[in-house]
């Protein structure tokens, strides 16, 4: 399971989510295949992320982060990520616990 965060430009507006499959769920949001919060606001680079094993582990993760206010979120995303790289590129194909189930 993956916690992630995506945005649209370096100190823009943020979402957090949670999935099983970062690849997958990061491809909707880049092509606004879901509509809604992220799709409204064009959030479509990947600035942070972070894998845990447990499922319900995720869940919490990404529930407290949510509660966070944007300070922290900032520094959480600049202490992996200082310069706001979009990820994508970086994590697609990079491992097996990442590829997306519709590419295998």
């Amino acid at each position: 399971m993956f916690v992630y965060i995506m945005t649209n430009r370096p100190n823009g507006t943020l979402y957090t989510g949670v999935t099983n499959d970062l690849i997958r769920r990061a491809h909707e949001h880049r092509t606004h295949l879901n509509k809604g919060f992220s799709d409204r606001y064009n959030l479509e680079k990947l600035v942070w992320f972070e894998q845990h094993v447990a499922p319900a582990e995720a869940i919490r993760r990404e529930k407290a982060i949510k509660k966070w206010n944007r300070a922290w979120k900032i520094e959480l995303i600049e202490n992996q990520n200082p310069d706001w790289h979009d990820l994508w590129p970086e994590i697609v194909g990079s491992s097996p616990t990442m590829t997306s189930k519709a590419d295998q």
